[in-house]
Order: structure tokens, then C-alpha cells, then sequence
């Protein structure tokens, strides 16, 4: 997994940083991430882990913060005292280490596994945006000159002037009546001017308003589109765990698996250690089927000393015995089964689980053939009854795991495989048998309109003619009526192949982002390499930019009608028409 995290230039040279790797909850999102920081000149190594980038980089930064502290305290003149500092952390950390595996029982007994319902129902409110484009100034106008009447009064003659003839004080009186019209006409065109600049500055104004009020309207249109696929979005989340809820009060096969994914993935364990598994269950017989992947060996290469080593500047560790490693890691291994068994049992208040089956996997590289191997190396089955019955907190982990007689291999430390009890089923039971398309009647219809079981029929059959010419296989699920997975695509091909999910929409209106985001999460639940969503409509802006940088593809009722006719048929989407048809127009 790619993210991307801030590192001190000075310090870039000493670390090496890992891949991030992520769990994920049931509905695709991300659980927690965990990164692998090494310091290459003092030896030291930590895994940090944190619910998002954020928390990560937050860690990050602490842990570099302390390094680069004991890094500049190695290099200054208390050398000694730093190194003695650091080899101390070193074996303090072993230790709470070593603390928290032989506890890893106990620290799930003080804890009630049920689960709390109400708690998976999401709260969120819609946080709204204020609009940021500034509201256009309104400009300032130029004034218009006032003509004053008054001054188109005859002025007084001044008193000299009546001492000169009348022709004197007519031409007097003439030049200003001549420069009062004067006036006036100039007056009047530079009003003119000024009316022509107001109008065209209103004019201007008008625009930017007109202009910006288009963009807050469609700015607020989006931000009610967005705020009603956010309450869409959750209202079925709160659906999907309401339903679950009430299947697994009744014993339902998927939601009891769903329900102990649930309980699982809640059971906090130290960092060092990561959960994964694989679920199965027989309704029938009411047994709860799981693979649980154990942590490899390595976990229990604790250091036991440490100490500074003057006069080559390094730190000198030493670890426990390969004996004590052995001691730890099967009881490491025993305490896992028996923590996990406790878990699912204690959150099982409906009895819906009669028994467990408990198998122990280990993934490693084999040293004679380089390739990667899992190997189980333990396995029992738990009945219920026998299993609550028990007091974990007194309990020898071994011991008891034996009593249930329960199959391991003398040295688990060693990966020797051993015969499971019981094997888990690798075929996909969702799979039902697939119908036949006849794609000439097909031709005639609207594809927007049709039977939403046939549609999927109908897209699994395309994909199985895209795929047939390299060899790959294309299994349909069972119906689903929400569109869920509804086709697998298992591609053969060595360099690009691998499990393709696809799912199909037959909308009339624009597919949303969280359909996409459901997608995504179904194809990280299900270890797919790729995932696929088909629609007779299209995909909204937010839609494709969700799954630009992802291992998607999302093809609208174009791309659709071009495989078909990739293929030799021909097809019709009439969207209006289907609306029409279904009461949606």
C-alpha cells in the first residue's frame, strides 16, 4: 500500500521505511495501518501502527523525534550514557514484549465480546460548506454634474457698467447669456458621458452577479447532492447493520460469519501481531469453521541483553535461547486459539455456534524451493458446551488445547504441517449455475428496462465471452437483488490475472461515488486484483475521480453496448424509456 509521509531531510540517510501494509473492516474501509521503520546506524527497529495516515505520521514523527534525540546523544561527548540509555530501551521493550505474549489470553478475559449494535450504526451529520467565490463589489458610479437654474438668471450689472452706454451692457449682458449655453451643452454631454459609463458599469455589475449567482446555485445544488447521497449512504449502512443483526438472531450462515468477522477484527492485539483469517460455518451442524494465520517465528526473536560496545560505536544484542524461543511461540500459538475461540463464543449469546473448529496456518518462505508456503500446524475442534466450562484464567495453554484433543506438531516453532481435523472448503459457495443468454432476443430490448436478475446474467455471459479467448472463467453469484457480486472472473494469466470482481447496475440515473466506494471495498474483502462495475446509465463526476487511482473500472451503457457489439450483438438503452416504464420519470 502507497502513502506518502513526511521524514526530516537529515535523517533520511539513517532509516529504512517499509511498505505500509492495512486490515480492513468488513465494508472495505480501513481498519489500521502499519508500517516497518528501521534506524540502520543504531540497529533499532519498530513497527508503528495508527487508524489513518494522519495518526501514522503523528507516531512517526514521535518515534523519529526520540531516535534522532539518542542519535545526537551517540554522536556528542555522552556517548556512553546515550548508548547505555538506548540498550536499556532496548531491553525494557523486549520485555513488555515477552509480557504481552505470555498475556495474550488474559487480556481478552476482562473484556466483554458482545457485540454492542448500536455502536456499528453511524452517527455522522453532514457538515456543510459555506460558498467561497466572493460576492461581486458593487462598483462606484460617476456622479452626474447638477446645473444650478439660478445661474441662468441675468447677474447684476455691476455698477461700473452703468456709467458705460447701453451697447456696453447689452454685450455684457449677450457674452453671458453666449457662456451660460455654452455651459449647459457641456454640462449636458458630460451627463451624457457619465449616464452611457453608468449604464455600462450596471451592465458589467448585472453580469458578475448574474454569473455568480449561477455558480452558488450550482455550487448549493451540488452541496444538496452530495449531503443526500451522504444521509443515502448512511441510512444504508444503518440498514445493512440492522439486517445483520436480526439474521444473526436467527441464525443465518452469512451473518453468523459476518458476525464473528465482527468479533475478531474488534480483538485488540499488540502491534507486533497482525489478525488475519478466514471464516466458514455449517448451519447444520452449526459449526463455526476458522483459519486463523498464526504470526511466524520471528515474533519471539527477543533481544535479552544489550549493551554499547565503546570502541566500535555499535550496540551489541543478544537473544534468547532457540529453546525459550520454542517455549514462547507455542504458547504464544496455543493462547491464539484458545483467546479466539473464547472470543467467539462469548459473543455468541444466540447459540448459533455449537462447535469450533480452530486451524493454525502459518505463511513462510521455504528454504528448499524459495516459494512461499502455508503450512497448518495445529488444529482442534471446540464444543461449547465443554469450552464454557473452563476457567482460561488458571488454564496451561498446551494443556488445555490438548484436552479438546487437539493435533500439533511436537516443535510448532519448527512449521512442521500437520493433518487438519478438519479441512476448510476452498470452493466459493455463492456460486450457482449459470443461465443461458440468448443475446438475439436480447437485441430487441431494452437493456435499461429488463429483469435486474437477467441483466446480470446478461453481463456475467459478455465478460465470459471477453475472458474465454485467454483461458479465464467467469462464475456467477447467487442473486442478490442489491446487485452485490454478482460474477467472478478468475484470469489465468501468470503476469496480469487473478480473481476480477464485477458488479452490475441496471440504472436510469447517474451511478453515485458510493457505489464505487461499496465496490472497492468488496474487492479488498475479497483479495481481488481488480474490480469491475457495469451500468446502462453513467457515472458522476466524483464517481471516476474516486476510482482514477485504483484497481477499477468503471464502463457506462456505451462501453456496454460496444462489447456487445465487440462480440457480433447488437443492443439498445433507452434510459427515458426505462424511467418512463418503471414510474421514475
Amino acid at each position: 500500500m502507497q502513502i506518502s509521509l513526511q521524514i526530516p531531510p537529515d535523517m533520511r540517510q539513517f532509516l529504512e521505511i517499509g511498505r505500509a501494509r492495512a486490515t480492513y473492516d468488513r465494508y472495505g474501509d480501513v481498519k489500521r495501518l502499519y508500517l516497518n521503520v528501521s534506524h540502520t546506524k543504531m540497529h533499532l527497529y519498530k513497527e508503528i501502527s495508527g487508524v489513518d495516515v494522519t495518526q501514522l505520521q503523528m507516531k512517526l514523527d514521535e518515534l523519529l523525534h526520540s531516535w534522532n534525540k539518542k542519535y545526537q546523544s551517540l554522536l556528542s561527548q555522552a556517548e556512553a550514557t546515550a548508548a547505555k540509555e538506548i540498550a536499556e530501551t532496548i531491553v525494557s521493550e523486549s520485555e513488555a514484549r515477552r509480557e504481552s505474549m505470555a498475556s495474550l489470553l488474559k487480556h481478552t478475559l476482562s473484556v466483554d465480546d458482545a457485540v454492542e449494535w448500536s455502536a456499528l450504526l453511524t452517527h455522522k451529520k453532514w457538515t456543510s460548506r459555506r460558498f467561497s467565490l466572493p460576492k461581486p463589489e458593487k462598483p462606484k458610479y460617476p456622479v452626474a454634474i447638477e446645473w444650478n437654474a439660478e445661474e441662468y438668471t441675468k447677474p447684476k450689472i455691476p455698477w461700473l457698467l452703468y456709467f458705460q452706454s447701453d451697447k456696453i451692457r447689452e454685450n455684457h449682458l449677450k457674452r453671458f447669456e453666449e457662456r451660460q449655453k455654452r455651459n449647459s451643452v457641456d454640462i449636458e454631454k458630460k451627463n451624457e458621458e457619465t449616464a452611457v459609463a453608468i449604464r455600462k458599469l450596471q451592465k458589467g455589475f448585472q453580469k458578475e452577479m448574474q454569473n455568480w449567482k449561477a455558480k452558488k446555485t450550482e455550487w448549493e445544488a451540488k452541496q444538496a447532492e452530495l449531503e443526500e447521497e451522504f444521509e443515502n449512504e448512511n441510512e444504508r449502512h444503518n440498514i445493512k447493520v440492522k439486517q445483520l443483526e436480526a439474521d444473526w438472531k436467527k441464525g443465518n450462515a452469512d451473518s453468523v460469519i459476518e458476525h464473528a468477522d465482527i468479533v475478531l477484527g474488534a480483538s485488540k492485539y499488540p502491534d507486533w501481531m497482525d489478525s488475519n483469517y478466514h471464516i466458514q460455518f455449517n448451519e447444520e451442524e452449526r459449526l463455526l469453521k476458522l483459519e486463523f494465520h498464526l504470526p511466524p517465528p520471528n515474533v519471539v526473536k527477543v533481544v535479552k541483553t544489550a549493551r554499547f560496545v565503546s570502541s566500535t560505536g555499535e550496540i551489541k544484542e543478544t537473544y534468547i535461547s532457540e529453546r525459550e524461543q520454542k517455549t514462547i511461540y507455542d504458547d504464544l500459538c496455543y493462547q491464539i486459539a484458545l483467546r479466539s475461540t473464547h472470543e467467539l463464543f462469548e459473543a455468541d449469546i444466540h447459540d448459533n455456534i455449537a462447535s469450533i473448529l480452530f486451524n493454525g496456518v502459518v505463511e513462510f518462505v521455504e528454504r528448499t524451493t524459495g516459494q512461499m508456503t502455508k503450512a497448518t500446524i495445529l488444529s482442534a475442534v471446540f464444543e461449547k458446551h465443554q469450552f464454557e466450562c473452563l476457567n482460561l484464567t488458571a488454564v496451561d495453554p498446551k494443556a488445555c488445547f490438548k484436552s479438546f484433543k487437539g493435533v500439533a506438531a511436537s516443535s510448532l516453532i519448527g512449521l512442521t504441517p500437520i493433518n487438519p481435523i478438519m479441512q476448510m472448503h476452498t470452493e466459493d459457495r455463492r456460486f450457482v449455475e449459470a443461465r443461458d443468454v440468448n443475446f438475439s432476443e436480447i437485441e430487441a430490448e431494452n437493456l435499461a428496462a429488463m429483469d435486474w436478475e437477467e441483466f446480470e446474467h446478461l453481463v456475467r455471459a459478455i465478460f465470459e465471452k471477453e475472458f474465454a479467448v485467454e483461458g479465464g472463467e467467469v462464475k456467477i453469484t447467487q442473486a442478490s437483488a442489491d446487485g452485490g457480486v454478482d460474477a467472478l472472473v478468475f484470469d489465468p494469466d501468470p503476469i496480469r490475472g487473478g480473481k476480477i470482481i464485477i458488479q452490475a447496475k441496471r440504472y436510469t440515473k447517474t451511478v453515485g461515488v458510493a457505489a464505487v466506494r461499496e465496490l472497492f471495498g468488496t474487492v479488498v474483502n475479497e483479495g481481488a486484483m481488480k474490480g469491475i462495475l457495469v451500468t446502462t446509465a453513467d457515472y458522476g463526476s466524483d464517481a471516476y475521480k474516486f476510482a482514477s487511482d485504483k484497481p477499477m473500472t468503471l464502463l457506462n451503457g456505451g462501453n456496454l453496448l460496444y462489447l456487445l457489439e465487440k462480440h457480433g450483438f447488437r443492443g439498445r438503452i433507452d434510459l427515458k424509456s426505462a424511467r418512463k416504464e418503471m414510474g421514475l420519470a
